[in-house]
């Protein structure tokens, strides 16, 4: 201990039980004080010291706390030292305050190890706060973002097939009915799954052909559409609308732009725990300066989302057709 050397200074005697004790004794009071004094500066860091974002004045204010602390420290321990001496060894421990001041250096190193201690356990539950908040901060805009991309489907659905339906208003009344029939099936089944994540793609392929007899009645027989699901695929869970996004984006920016029509394929297939969708669609691809591209924007934001780098969405040309296709793991 210390104040082996302390007692050394005032004469001290020979090893015997009652030195032990008076170490032991000595050990706990001089342990009680510190850890008393400690709250102060515990009190503090936790009240006026911001880890995260402290200045040079807040610095000095620690640093004249420990300070403050020590003279507290060292005025009250001798006297209380004195005690267990007086008890157990039956002397007095007196020492010149030159010998008082080097023993400073030795509690004060006790007392930096500890408020250290004190300082890193705080900062390691600054930080894991910190990461708490930020991953429920994360949580929350990614929520709130797909909240906002769910609800950019229906408007943008909806504009394209009333405009549909408004065309043919005075044209035919009966396949404008039908229409609105094949259009009220479809937003029925939008809402009902506007505040799921995923749903099954055998659900989603149900949205589609109404989706895709809506576009027929507009199209006629300029537009031919084909499938080709893998059975396996029928369960998988893929966001909602997804695929119909990426028709209608075939139909506007393909078809649409063909005079004598063309041909829509929709594929699926499940590979290497991997759904992979492809939509391929006649023409060309090419960029109008008039588009948003709002859907394939949305269909790109909602895959990082949902699945972070593990899902692609890519659009290409390959010989006179543009084909979609999105990759994503199998969940």
């Amino acid at each position: 201990m210390l104040t082996i050397d302390k007692i050394s200074y005032g004469g001290g005697g020979e090893e015997s039980v009652n030195r032990v004790y008076y170490l032991l004794t000595e050990g706990v009071l001089c342990g009680l004080l510190g850890f008393i004094l400690s709250f102060i500066i515990l009190y503090f860091i936790e009240n006026y010291f911001n880890i995260g974002d402290y200045s040079k004045s807040d610095v000095y204010k620690l640093i004249a706390l420990v300070i403050g602390t020590q003279i507290i420290y060292h005025s009250v321990l001798w006297p209380m030292l004195n005690i267990p001496a007086n008890y157990f060894l039956n002397v007095d421990i007196e020492l010149t305050l030159l010998q008082k001041l080097t023993n400073v250096p030795h509690f004060l190193a006790y007392f930096v190890v500890w408020l250290f201690v004190v300082l890193t356990l705080k900062l390691v539950y600054y930080i894991n706060t910190i990461k708490v908040k930020q991953l429920a901060l994360e949580a929350n805009l990614k929520e709130a973002q797909l909240n906002t991309l769910k609800g950019q489907i229906n408007p943008h659905f909806m504009f394209n097939s009333l405009n549909n339906i408004r065309g043919l208003m005075l044209e035919d009344a009966d396949v404008a009915r039908n229409m609105l029939t094949n259009l009220s099936e479809t937003l029925r089944y939008s809402l009902t799954k506007s505040e799921l994540n995923s749903i099954s793609l055998e659900d989603e392929l149900e949205m589609v052909e109404n989706y895709v007899e809506i576009s027929k009645i507009q199209f006629e027989d300029r537009l031919q559409f084909e499938t080709h699901i893998d059975e396996a695929s029928l369960n998988k869970q893929i966001p909602p609308m997804i695929i119909q996004m990426l028709v209608e984006n075939s139909l506007k920016h393909g078809i649409s732009n063909i005079k004598s029509g063309g041909e829509v394929t929709l594929s699926t297939l499940v590979t290497d725990h991997q759904l992979q969708i492809e939509v391929t669609n006649s023409g060309k691809l090419q960029k109008s300066e008039n588009s948003t591209q709002l859907g394939l924007k949305n269909i790109k934001k909602r895959l990082e989302l949902l699945y972070g780098q593990n899902a692609t969405f890519t659009l290409k040309e390959i010989e006179n057709k543009v084909v979609a296709t999105i990759k994503m793991p199998i969940v």
